[in-house]
């Protein structure tokens, strides 16, 4: 009974001992974050990404040493290059990002690094899958966040990029048994046409529907209008009369010109750049 005070004094050293160790891990965690993100803003990522791991390693609780070094793994992601390594660097990206949402499941920043590096894999190669994948990751984002404009214009990307890769193919099929061949500048045969709407229609309508949304958000979006316009002219190819054709492709039009005030505005009335940190 007597060793009673002396094993809680004992214990309460160990304890206060491994508070001491824990705050001093936190605080070179934090040193190593800071050397982390100098790495990486000189573009040494090699040194930033083994900063960020010592980061993490010495306090699993800081989000931002996960986050930096996905994006550390991200910016060393090449979309359309083959190699391993490059592949293994966009999974490592994921993989990271995914930890954090596994503690935070509505962390913006994790779920748009997901959704852009899957738009990177799945772009080239073509890979549908991907692109749906990463899709799902802009329409969660939009699910939090709904007045984003940009995940918006990524999911009218995406399916752009789903129609005119199915717009592309289906000619080509077309044209391995047709008598006359069909350019990719000339209209489709009905038959055809209404084949497209079948399988791409849902795709173009959404797309066009998110990218007129992000427009709607910000009114000079001028990469979401260049791409309205590119799915005005998948609608074209849907349509079987001449006059609705060239519907579709006045409202493309008016697009490009849009476009193209907006950035010559910018040039004659450059804003400011923002104050550097």
């Amino acid at each position: 009974m007597q060793r009673y005070p002396e094993t809680r004094f004992l214990v309460a050293v160990i304890f206060a001992s491994l508070v001491v160790l824990g705050g001093c891990d936190k605080l070179k965690a934090r040193d190593k974050l800071n050397k982390g993100v100098e790495a990486y803003k000189a573009a040494h990522f090699d040194t930033a990404i083994e900063d960020f791991k010592e980061a993490k390693d010495l306090d699993p609780t800081l989000t931002s040493a996960r986050l930096y070094l996905a994006t550390a793994y991200a910016s060393q992601f090449i979309p359309g290059a083959p190699s391993p390594e490059n592949l293994r660097n966009g999974e490592q990206a994921m993989a990271e990002y995914q930890d954090v949402l596994n503690s935070d499941a509505n962390n913006l920043t994790a779920i748009d690094g997901i959704g852009s590096v899957l738009y990177g894999i799945g772009g080239n190669p073509f890979d549908q899958k991907k692109l749906e994948d990463s899709k799902s990751y802009h329409q969660r984002h939009i699910n939090i966040k709904p007045d984003d404009p940009e995940p918006y214009y990524w999911i009218g990307v995406i399916d752009w990029s789903i129609a005119f890769h199915g717009n592309h193919e289906m000619r080509e099929e077309f044209n391995k048994t047709a008598r006359k061949t069909v350019s990719d500048n000339e209209a489709m045969p009905p038959a055809l046409a209404t084949a497209f709407t079948q399988k791409y229609g849902a795709t173009v309508d959404e797309g066009m529907t998110d990218l007129k949304k992000a427009i709607d958000l910000r009114s000079d979006y001028d990469d979401a209008m260049a791409y309205l316009n590119l799915l005005y002219r998948q609608k074209a190819d849907m349509e079987t009369s001449q006059d609705a054709r060239d519907t579709d492709f006045r409202m493309a039009n008016d697009l490009v010109e849009k476009v193209r005030v907006i950035k010559q505005q910018r040039m004659t009335n450059p804003q400011p750049a923002p104050p550097s940190s």
